[in-house]
């Protein structure tokens, strides 16, 4: 199949198929009589897998490298290592959570003394002294 039936078929781009093969994250296909890319299905679980990953936010080396072992035959390594990412991405994204959460907590500690007629520069500093 041509790029844009590929790209079409995985909600992606054509340039972000080129992306992807320009930086070695997928091989190259073959080329067909007039120069066209020529993907396979091998090539399409290849791109889908990456692309998956890519949603879970693993880093592209990452997910290239995953998608690539699979596309290969260790599918078996790659739940491995998968398991070991996505225990780290979940600690990192509750990480994140929290961190988000304490934000929360401190606008809407703002927007209340602001509404009450606070003044700005002593509800934003974080210490007494009023230096942050």
């Amino acid at each position: 199949m041509r790029i844009r039936t590929l790209a079409d078929r995985l909600g992606t781009t054509p340039q972000a198929i080129r992306f992807y093969e320009a930086h070695g994250y997928l091989p190259a296909p073959p080329r067909s009589g007039n120069g066209y890319r020529d993907y396979g299905q091998a090539d399409a679980d290849r791109l889908r897998l990456l692309l998956g990953l890519r949603q879970l936010d693993l880093p592209l080396d990452q997910a290239a490298e995953l998608a690539n072992m699979c596309a290969a035959g260790r599918c078996d390594d790659v739940t491995s290592e998968l398991r070991e990412a996505l225990a780290h991405k979940r600690a990192e994204l509750a990480r994140r959570i929290e961190e988000m959460r304490y934000l929360d907590g401190r606008l809407a500690h703002l927007q209340g003394n602001l509404a009450a007629g606070g003044s700005p520069r002593t509800l934003i500093t974080l210490t007494e002294g009023g230096s942050a």
